[in-house]
């Protein structure tokens, strides 16, 4: 019998210290499952989107273990990711996860018992965040690191990539990449799952592959949080824009984008003024998070562009 291959890709930028604590987790996991009884051969390599390659000494003391490194100088998330279904060619698998996340017990095991269970183009698995210190009421009370949580299978019409596992068979007979026009900005992964999605390809959720995102003190912020909300906003009501199809189908997504975002900016509003009528915290943290996301979805719709992740 053939033999399944799997990569990992891990993607990462100028975070050597990160990079080196969390890669060891997913090379004994990657090893694991290619000495267990399923018939995989499971690879890791390192994309690293640094052109002075700042991750390729710490990458090498891993070599032994079979680390592949790749340097990826086009700056850009999605570069890097088409860097890796580059690399992944040949493979039957390829899963990513980011260099600022730990791999807990059983995470690659769960993402290839789903695919196995569901033959899913993506799985997508749970990413929990943890903080150096306790975030700020504010942060807590508005929910802005809390993520969803649902039965393992159920279908998703939209994942992210910082725990996902592709089916290269699937995605490679589907054309799809991520799209380089972002450029600096994010949400190449959410673009890239609803062009799938789109096709009639299926993505399912797996709550048992834990990721665990650990969030450093400077995004603990509410200028941080508020920023993220709008960026999410925009990028929601311009991928609208940029997937319609035809002058009439584009200019009624721009409606439907600034007026979701105008009944987002209205409620939010509404929702703050209640929470400072009333003392409650949860409400202003929550109204004002839904005013920044729906500020951005206007934005999104009428054409503007956010870099994200801007480099010096």
């Amino acid at each position: 019998m053939s033999r399944t291959s799997l990569v990992v890709a891990m993607l990462t930028y100028r975070r050597p210290e990160k990079l080196g604590h969390g890669l060891g987790l997913i090379v004994d996991q990657a090893d694991e499952l290619s000495r267990g009884p399923r018939g995989i051969d499971a690879t890791v390599v390192i994309v690293d989107n640094d052109p002075a390659a700042s991750a390729r000494d710490t990458v090498g003391r891993w070599a032994d273990r079979g680390v592949r490194y790749v340097c990826e100088p086009r700056p850009g998330i999605a570069a890097a990711r088409n860097r890796a279904l580059t690399e992944a060619a040949d493979a039957d698998l390829l899963v990513f996860i980011d260099d600022d996340e730990w791999a807990e017990p059983g995470w690659l095991d769960h993402l290839v018992d789903t695919w196995q269970a569901t033959h899913a183009a993506a799985v997508m698995g749970r990413v929990v965040s943890k903080f150096e210190h306790a975030p700020p009421p504010f942060i807590e009370a508005g929910g802005f690191f809390r993520r969803r949580r649902m039965p393992t299978g159920t279908r998703i019409p939209v994942v992210a990539a910082g725990n996902l596992l592709l089916d290269m068979g699937q995605v490679r007979a589907s054309g799809t990449r991520f799209d380089e026009s972002l450029g600096l900005g994010g949400g190449e992964d959410t673009l890239f799952s609803r062009v799938l999605a789109r096709q009639g390809l299926t993505m399912v959720w797996c709550d048992e592959s834990v990721a665990v995102d650990f969030v450093p003190d400077d995004r603990l912020t509410r200028r941080w949080v508020l920023m993220r909300a709008w960026s999410h906003g925009l990028n929601a009501g311009r991928f609208d824009v940029l997937l319609a199809e035809g002058r009439r189908a584009r200019a009624l997504a721009v409606a439907r984008g600034a007026v979701g975002g105008l009944i987002r900016v209205g409620g939010g509003s509404a929702r703050w003024v209640l929470g400072t009528l009333t003392g409650s915290l949860t409400h202003r943290a929550r109204g004002l998070r839904a005013l920044h996301r729906g500020r951005g979805m206007i934005a999104g719709a009428l054409g503007r562009t956010f870099e994200e992740y801007a480099r010096p």
